[in-house]
């Protein structure tokens, strides 16, 4: 069991890649607090997990009010004794279109979501981990940070901004044994927000676009993403920092 007995905070797993990676995790043995605003889609998942024979619970919170983020990680600690990782999984986007088309609103909300809850993420975690000896963050990014393309421009600058903070963060918390990371997904048209990066119904025809420029031909699964996760929050990975991992089958090369 690659992750028995760690404590581990996935945001965002009431459904898609958070999900799959909040049940990897728990089917290696770790102990999850699922995070989501959706109550619905995060008991499920609970729900789902605990059938499964895993260890979960739910604690629903927003990732971009402080307040709230503290309160989840005093819950890990509560429900689990210590936290050993945080997955900063929680994302979204603005519709595919101009940058110039873009209303303030969007760019505010992606922003917050995507770049502040890893600023919340590290303000109220990183002293749990110093507190118990070290700790893990794994923050999924895009290959839009590393290889971005127009119609999704403020996207990617945000999902940019997530893996160099992370490289800083790796930097400036390693002597604390805190390591950090990121994984970069390809697109997946499965996941809730797969409209909103196609910029419209992801039929046959986008699918096709998509697929055409990743080289391996298919699209990535949450259960990639979910591999790559479980990795980085193993011992495995003890060594391993400041890294971004791209699940993306050679798209970015």
């Amino acid at each position: 069991m690659r992750a028995q007995d760690k404590s581990v905070i996935v945001t965002g797993a009431g459904n898609g890649i958070g999900e799959g990676i909040a049940k990897r995790l728990a089917a290696e043995g770790a102990k999850v607090l699922v995070n989501d605003i959706n109550e619905a889609g995060g008991q499920r998942v609970v729900a789902e997990i605990i059938a499964a024979g895993g260890q979960a619970a739910f604690f629903k919170a927003d990732v971009t009010q402080s307040a709230q983020v503290k309160a989840l990680v005093d819950e890990a600690v509560r429900l689990y004794g210590k936290l050993d990782a945080m997955v900063n999984n929680a994302g979204w986007t603005h519709r595919n279109r101009p940058a110039l088309e873009v209303p303030e609103e969007e760019f505010d909300r992606c922003y917050a979501i995507n770049v502040k809850s890893i600023y919340l993420a590290t303000l109220h975690a990183t002293p749990v981990f110093r507190a118990h000896g070290g700790g893990s963050f794994v923050n999924i990014a895009s290959t839009a940070g590393v290889r971005p393309r127009p119609g999704l421009t403020w996207y990617n600058g945000s999902k940019g901004a997530v893996i160099t903070t992370s490289k800083s963060l790796a930097a400036e918390l390693g002597p604390d044994n805190i390591r950090v990371n990121c994984i970069n997904p390809v697109f997946n048209p499965d996941t809730g927000l797969a409209a909103e990066f196609a910029g419209g119904p992801v039929d046959e025809e986008r699918r096709a676009k998509f697929r055409a420029t990743i080289p391996l031909g298919r699209f990535s699964t949450a259960l990639d993403v979910a591999n790559a996760a479980l990795y980085l929050v193993s011992d495995e990975a003890s060594f391993i920092s400041g890294v971004c991992i791209e699940v993306d089958g050679a798209r970015c090369v």
